[in-house]
C-alpha cells in the first residue's frame, strides 16, 4: 500500500495487518513486523487497537493474533446489502442502448430462470413484440439465460436440473436430449456465452452470460434478443463480445475474481 495517497496512514496500517492475517494466518509480533516493514512498537499499538475493537485475538500460550469472525459478520451484512438490479442497471441500459436490440436480466430460481427486468429500444422501428415480460418463469434447459447459468454446474446438477424439469418442446428447435444439452453447456463454458436458436420462441434468437457473484456461483445471467433475420452469427459475434465485457466488469463489481 503506497501510505501517501493514503490521508490516514494508521488506517492504511490498520488494513495491512488485517489483510496480512487473514492471507498468512496466526503471527507473532515481531513475524507481523518483519511482513509489514514497520517497527515493532508501531505494530504493537495498532493490534492492541483491533483487539479493543474485536477484529483480532491474540491466543494466550502461542501469543500470535490471529483475526476473529466479526470481519465474517461485517462482510455478511455488506452482501446483504447488495442490490444485483441497481448494480446491474448501467449495464443493461449501455447493452441495449449499444445494439437497439432488448436485453434481459434473469434470475435462477431452482430449475427455471425469472425474467427480472426487460428494456427494449424506444422508437426505432426495430422492435418486436416478445412473448417475455418482467415476472415470467421460463426452463433453464430452453433459455440462452438458462444455459448460461447450467455451464457453471457439474454434470451431475444439470441431469438433477433435467430430471425434475418439465421437458417438452416448446418449439421445433428445443433440445430434448441429455446428451445433446451437456454437449452444448461444454461449448458455452469453451466460448463463454450461451445461445437460444429459436428453441423458447419462434423467430427469436438470443445470446446470453451468466453473472458471477463474490463466491463464483452464477445466479443472474444477462441475454440479448432480437428477430432471427437480424441475428446473424456475425452479429451474434458481435453481441457476444459486448455481453462478455459487461458481464466481467458486472461480476468484478458483485465481488467475484477469476
Amino acid at each position: 500500500m503506497d501510505n501517501e495517497k493514503n490521508p490516514v496512514q494508521s488506517a492504511g496500517r490498520i488494513f495491512q495487518i488485517m489483510e496480512t492475517l487473514a492471507e498468512e494466518g496466526p503471527c507473532g509480533l515481531l513475524e507481523l513486523s518483519h511482513l509489514l516493514n514497520l517497527n515493532k512498537t508501531t505494530v504493537h499499538r495498532l493490534l492492541n487497537s483491533l483487539i479493543y475493537m474485536g477484529y483480532v485475538s491474540q491466543d494466550e500460550e502461542s501469543l500470535k493474533y490471529h483475526m476473529t469472525l466479526k470481519i465474517v459478520n461485517v462482510s455478511g451484512k455488506v452482501l446483504k446489502q447488495i442490490d444485483v438490479l441497481s448494480m446491474t442497471q448501467p449495464y443493461l441500459k449501455y447493452l441495449m442502448e449499444q445494439t437497439l436490440e432488448t436485453v434481459h436480466l434473469v434470475k435462477r430460481v431452482d430449475c427455471d430462470i425469472c425474467y427480472i427486468h426487460k428494456l427494449e429500444p424506444a422508437n426505432t422501428g426495430r422492435s418486436i413484440q416478445m412473448a417475455s415480460f418482467v415476472g415470467m418463469i421460463s426452463p433453464l434447459y430452453c433459455t440462452a439465460v438458462g444455459k448460461a447459468i447450467m455451464s457453471r454446474l457439474s454434470e451431475a446438477e444439470v441431469r438433477e436440473i433435467w430430471e425434475r424439469s418439465d421437458v417438452s418442446p416448446k418449439t421445433e428447435f428445443t433440445i430434448l436430449d441429455i446428451e445433446q444439452l451437456l454437449k452444448e453447456l461444454e461449448e458455452v463454458r469453451m466460448r463463454g456465452y450461451a445461445l437460444d436458436n429459436e428453441e423458447n420462441e419462434l423467430g427469436v434468437r438470443c445470446v446470453a452470460i451468466s453473472i458471477n457473484d463474490y463466491t463464483g456461483k452464477a445466479e443472474y445471467a444477462i441475454s440479448i434478443s432480437a428477430p432471427t433475420p437480424r441475428m446473424s452469427d456475425e452479429r451474434i459475434l458481435e453481441l457476444s463480445s459486448l455481453l462478455l465485457e459487461a458481464g466481467q466488469s458486472l461480476s468484478r463489481e458483485l465481488g467475484y475474481h477469476a
